[in-house]
């Protein structure tokens, strides 16, 4: 079965309006590289996705993977932090089918790469479309006010647009 890779923002961003069950739903399993893991669950200790995460790894849906090219990684890491340029890498290794970050260098970078991406707000989005939530707009707003994710307002608008909500 093809492999999804996370990074560690979408697992943080998820848990914080406790919609992490949502990577399980979709995906069954996701794999995390090690750095990602440090830095929900041993570094993050308290906050928002440590203990889901840990939950999550408990039942098996959330396991920590590693990696050996240590070539690759080193070229990442002059771009991006240890978390993303871990997952990439891992999502290479694997030729995962998926991988879920957010942040904007991290996805030009999974872009060059041809790598299928998606992320925290990709997932709201199929998770309206599929009735598991019911509205999008409140979902982004507690992400913003609970999670202090950074959403720009044109794709906030752009992803209530696409789900039929408006603001």
């Amino acid at each position: 079965m093809p492999s999804v890779v996370s990074n560690s923002s979408p697992l943080i961003s998820l848990s914080a309006v406790g919609r992490l069950n949502l990577l399980r739903d979709f995906f069954g399993m996701v794999i995390v590289p090690p750095a990602v893991w440090r830095e929900v669950v041993e570094e993050g200790e308290g906050r928002a996705g440590t203990a889901e995460v840990e939950t999550a790894a408990s039942e098996g849906w959330i396991q920590v993977k590693t990696f050996s090219n240590d070539l690759l990684l080193r070229l990442l890491k002059r771009d991006l932090d240890d978390g993303e340029a871990e997952a990439i890498t891992l999502a290479i290794e694997t030729n995962a089918s998926l991988i879920v970050l957010d942040e904007t260098e991290a996805r030009r970078i999974a872009d060059t790469y041809g790598m299928k991406k998606t992320g925290t707000i990709g997932i709201l989005i199929r998770a309206k479309l599929a009735g598991k939530i019911s509205s999008l707009k409140d979902e982004m707003d507690r992400l913003r006010s609970r999670a202090g994710f950074r959403l720009e307002d044109r794709l906030y608008y752009q992803a209530l647009a696409a789900v039929g909500e408006s603001a």
